[in-house]
């Protein structure tokens, strides 16, 4: 008999062995690593066939693939029973696919925490992969530091914000998984809230916290305090007086002091007003009912007029207070920055509230009241105009130098 013969004829026999089994086409198997290398892992299995794991087949995104050397055991799928080698073709990609899920299932049952990177951005979040397993991180799940708190809410300023996290690895939850619509949904901010939550503990409403202002909206600002903690100063809760913005008391950078005035789960809501003095409790001391005032409008609004009497203390003078006939319109007759007579009608300091009455006018006052404010509409409406053409006479200086400018190059 031929050697090659006889080593048939050994296989053979090794073959009708119990405990050898010949792997078919999708089986899993389990290998023990010979060598590896970037482009090629070569497996011997049950110390009887050879297995070969090449180019795309590899999978370095779930650890147990990542990081292989000579003696690891691992699995892998098989794809041919036999490749032109005579080895058998095998897959860490299908099986490492199903290990993500088996993973990215236990996070979502068990709440535990994953990391994903973000792959791109769009105005409603950022597009995430875990392993080779696609899904999405809404704006509105994001952790405080990494919300995109842009002033007046520019689109475009918010989705490059969201773009500058691409590349980027996120620590996550999954809120929701779907596997037959292959719709999953992260949360960085369940995993922020998690972190935060122990933390809360050593804070009590009424506590005093200094730290730096991170953002301002137009709802508020956000206060971040001892190393990492953030809390939300909301506008009705920075000054006693009424503002518009917070731009027009603070800025990005400033550290300023606030009392903690609530905490909600994981939120923080802080005051800075509370560490002010309270301008209204001496409010009844300085002004009365039927006291005539001098008063600047600081708003208009379609109930009425805002008046700052002094720099803390701002009053209503409601639409049915002003005195108006039939026809005439609240814009017509009074202007934000004009000064003008009230009369207080009614205050009540713990409220913080005061109301106002247009002050009693003659009708040769209330006359020249709608000259001047009609004037001064005019007047801005002529700068308006002013101003526009001379901005097409510059554009028009500008538009007829260019022209002779490249009428000289033709010449020349």
């Amino acid at each position: 008999m031929s050697e090659e013969s006889t080593q048939l004829s050994d296989f053979a026999a090794l073959l009708e062995k119990d405990d050898i089994h010949v792997p078919q086409v999708g089986d899993i198997i389990k290998g023990t690593v010979v060598t590896a290398s970037k482009s090629e892992v070569v497996l011997d299995i049950n110390g009887v066939l050879m297995g070969v794991v090449r180019g795309p087949e590899l999978y370095a995104e779930v650890d147990e693939y990542a990081h292989l050397k000579s003696g690891d055991q691992v699995e892998a799928a098989v794809l041919e029973t036999e490749n032109e080698g005579g080895h058998i073709e095998l897959s860490f990609r299908q099986v490492g696919q199903e290990k993500a899920w088996d993973a990215l299932r236990e996070a979502f049952k068990e709440k535990e925490t994953v990391k994903i990177r973000i792959i791109d951005a769009n105005k409603g979040g950022l597009l995430a992969r875990y392993c080779q397993i696609n899904g999405f991180l809404p704006v509105s799940q994001l952790a405080p530091e990494n919300y995109p708190r842009i002033s007046g809410g520019d689109k475009s300023k918010i989705l490059e914000k969201l773009k500058s996290f691409v590349g980027h690895d996120f620590e996550v939850s999954v809120i929701t998984l779907n596997e037959d619509e292959n719709k999953i949904i992260f949360s960085e901010k369940d995993v922020w809230n998690k972190k935060q939550k122990p933390a809360l503990d050593r804070y009590n409403v009424g506590m005093v916290v200094d730290g730096r202002i991170t953002a301002i909206t137009n709802f508020g600002v956000f206060l971040n305090f001892d190393d990492g903690m953030e809390g939300l100063i909301h506008i009705s809760e920075i000054a006693w007086q009424r503002i518009d913005s917070p731009n027009e008391l603070f800025k990005v950078g400033d550290h300023i002091k606030a009392e903690i005035v609530s905490i909600d789960g994981s939120k923080i809501f802080l005051s800075s007003k509370k560490l002010q003095k309270d301008p209204w409790q001496e409010a009844s001391a300085k002004y009365s009912i039927g006291q005539t005032v001098s008063g600047t409008i600081v708003k208009l609004n379609p109930f009425g007029l805002f008046v700052k009497l002094d720099e803390e203390i701002h009053g209503l003078a409601h639409i049915s207070q002003l005195n108006l006939a039939g026809k005439e319109k609240l814009g017509e007759l009074f202007k934000a920055g004009e000064v003008r007579d009230f009369e207080i009608v009614s205050i009540s300091p713990s409220e913080h509230r005061l109301g106002l009455k247009l002050a009693n006018e003659t009708k040769t006052e209330k006359d020249a009241a709608k000259k001047k404010s009609v004037k001064a509409k005019k007047d801005e409406e002529d700068k308006d105009a002013i101003s526009k053409a001379a901005e097409e006479t510059i554009k028009a200086k500008d538009k007829k130098e260019k022209k002779e400018d490249d009428d000289k190059k033709k010449e020349d």
